[in-house]
């Protein structure tokens, strides 16, 4: 495997999770918007064999993009020996910086919990084969989603969206997973997440967009986008008392950790 054609991005957030493939506009002008709001890396991440694809054709495309591989709990039921077939492939890729998005929602429930938990432990599986990190969403489902990270003896783990109040970022902190957060982080009503972010260490602290969903608070009712990530560095450090450009180096440097691909 040759060097990364990417290695010479300049420094800059990285927004950890997006989903370039259903913004509105073109891909490109959402990069382009991303690089000149001081964005420099973007993680397009996968929720489907298809979109999955799609992720890494966009990573092929621009410079500092990057791609995840991996099914939703949403479609977990639609897993099945073609499709994981076509993830394995993806995640052979240089650009398919990490497994997932997978994991559980007990919120929508759109595939049966035993399906959810399935797929959820074949990713885990593939994470360790591939020696990629985990992306992980988990709605509604903590205690099962951390019962099965800890049955597998998960290690390398993204938590996507954090949406844990600050006893769960604690434990997540004590298995060594990293907290990735997003704008909903703004919203008056999630004091949790702000208390979660507050008590989580520094070096576990990722910021993302989740775009082209959960605009942060001063930009609700038009779609997110990677730009959008700036604001959750700044709503970080306002939370824990820091200057803007000290978290946005420590959530650099954290996503260098947690994303060794994106070096």
């Amino acid at each position: 495997m040759g060097k990364n054609p990417q290695a010479s991005v300049e420094a800059g957030a990285v927004d950890t999770h997006c989903h370039l493939f259903l913004l509105p506009g073109e891909p490109a002008s959402a990069v382009e918007a991303a690089r000149r709001a001081g964005v420099a890396r973007m993680i397009c991440a996968g929720i489907d064999p298809g979109s999955s694809r799609r992720s890494v054709e966009l990573a092929e495309s621009f410079r500092g993009v990057f791609a995840t591989a991996g099914m939703h709990p949403h479609t977990a039921s639609d897993l099945d020996d073609t499709g994981g077939a076509e993830i394995e492939e993806l995640l052979g890729n240089p650009l398919v910086v990490a497994v997932g998005e997978c994991g559980l929602d007990h919120f929508r429930m759109k595939s049966p919990a035993p399906d959810q938990e399935r797929v959820f432990r074949l990713h885990v599986g593939w994470s360790r084969e591939f020696d990629k990190p985990l992306v992980v969403h988990v709605r509604d489902s903590w205690d099962d989603a951390i019962r099965i990270l800890d049955d597998e003896a998960a290690e390398r783990v993204v938590l996507h969206c954090f949406s844990g109040g600050p006893d769960v970022a604690v434990a997540c902190a004590q298995r060594g997973w990293f907290m990735s957060f997003a704008g909903n982080v703004t919203y008056p009503k999630n004091e949790h997440l702000r208390q979660a972010a507050s008590v989580a260490p520094a070096d576990r602290l990722l910021v993302e967009t989740d775009s082209p969903f959960l605009a942060p608070q001063t930009m609700r009712g038009r779609d997110n986008e990677p730009a959008d990530a700036m604001a959750v560095v700044e709503e970080l450090a306002r939370v824990r008392a820091t200057d803007a450009g000290e978290m946005l180096a420590t959530t650099t440097a954290n996503a260098l950790t947690a994303f060794p691909g994106l070096r």
